[in-house]
């Protein structure tokens, strides 16, 4: 249905061009939005006119038009006066509102079916149908983006997504809460991941100069049919879930970047309890302290190389070396060890996904 609003711009808009006073009135003749000030008591001839075979009629002095939305009648017009030109101007107007009516019915069937696509609410059969009512090309590869903000109620995050320069017209974006909207466009066959993330980091800027902040966006993998967008979505919201327990610090993250982020947050949480006390044993990991805890992270990224880290933690090689030892009597895991120090990797994540577990209970 089209908003009171839009309907008083309409006929405000065709005053404005014409100077001709306007009104639209319900079925049973209470006035919806208006151009002049008072109409008077015209419900009896509303409705008589409503349920006439007319589609416009002059009742003293009036100019009465039908409005339809698909063959169902919907609004009455009235202009009030009887010039050679009011009744060029009322079908204008007529033709004006329902052509809105169409426009905004379709662009709610395509938000409804966009909804519905992503949410795996329609057999395959109806997903061709309705996308071939709705003219949406079935073929075209696509890919979806879930687009998380703290904009908060009092914005409507669909539509400054949809003032952005970066969207295109036959791209989809509908709410999923008021702070998050899937964003799902086309893309071609060459289009690789680095396309995708610099794509997303583009709309990160531009939300945050609206003053959109603490943006983040996560991306399925490519759909190479309509039918296969909504597995496109899912996997983005898991890029999402996961990229706030191990990826806290990137705004934008790829489902296909989580590596072994993905396969811990499948986990069930008796397997990684388990797992836990298969590596650690009675050592608890929440005694490592936040010092050892940098040191290890850097070791890592140097891939386990001594010097390297030392030095870029600008500490001694044997201060370094101590610290290893200290988790190696620990542990029983030599982190210089490759198999030890993935072990010890893993288990630091597996914890940490635990953690957020019991934050979500």
């Amino acid at each position: 249905m089209i908003s009171n609003q839009v309907l008083q711009e309409t006929i405000n808009g065709i005053k404005g061009i014409t100077e001709v006073d306007l009104c639209v009135m319900d079925l049973s003749g209470r006035p919806v939005v208006q151009t002049m000030e008072a109409i008077g008591d015209v419900e009896k001839e509303v409705r008589s006119f409503s349920e006439s075979m007319a589609e416009s009629q002059v009742i003293d002095g009036v100019q009465y038009f039908k409005i339809f939305d698909d063959k169902r009648l919907e609004y009455i017009l009235l202009i009030q006066g009887q010039n050679e030109n009011d009744y060029t101007i009322g079908k204008l107007a007529v033709f004006q509102i329902e052509n809105l009516l169409v426009a905004y019915k379709e662009r709610f069937d395509k938000e409804n079916f966009v909804k519905n696509l992503l949410l795996d609410n329609l057999l395959l059969v109806d997903i061709y149908n309705r996308a071939k009512k709705l003219y949406i090309d079935v073929e075209k590869r696509r890919i979806a983006f879930l687009i998380q903000t703290s904009y908060g109620k009092d914005h409507n995050l669909v539509e400054a997504m949809k003032q952005l320069d970066l969207i295109r017209e036959s791209d989809f974006i509908t709410a999923v809460d008021e702070k998050s909207v899937v964003y799902v466009t086309e893309v071609e066959e060459e289009d690789s991941q680095g396309h995708f993330l610099e794509h997303a980091s583009r709309i990160v800027q531009a939300l945050e100069a609206e003053e959109i902040l603490d943006v983040k966006i996560a991306i399925g993998n490519p759909a190479d049919n309509i039918k296969d967008v909504s597995r496109s979505y899912k996997e983005a919201q898991i890029a999402l879930e996961v990229s706030k327990i191990f990826y806290e610090e990137s705004t934008v993250i790829a489902y296909n970047q989580l590596g072994i982020g993905r396969l811990i947050y499948q986990l069930p949480l008796p397997l990684c309890k388990m797992f836990i006390r298969e590596v650690f044993g009675d050592y608890s990991p929440d005694s490592i302290d936040e010092e050892t805890l940098i040191t290890i992270d850097k070791f890592f990224e140097n891939n386990l190389n001594v010097s390297e880290t030392s030095r870029q933690l600008f500490i001694h090689r044997n201060t370094l070396v101590y610290r290893l030892d200290k988790i190696q009597k620990n542990t029983n895991l030599d982190l210089r060890n490759f198999e030890d120090a993935i072990a010890f990797k893993i288990a630091l994540m597996v914890v940490k996904y635990m953690k957020y577990m019991d934050t979500m209970d």
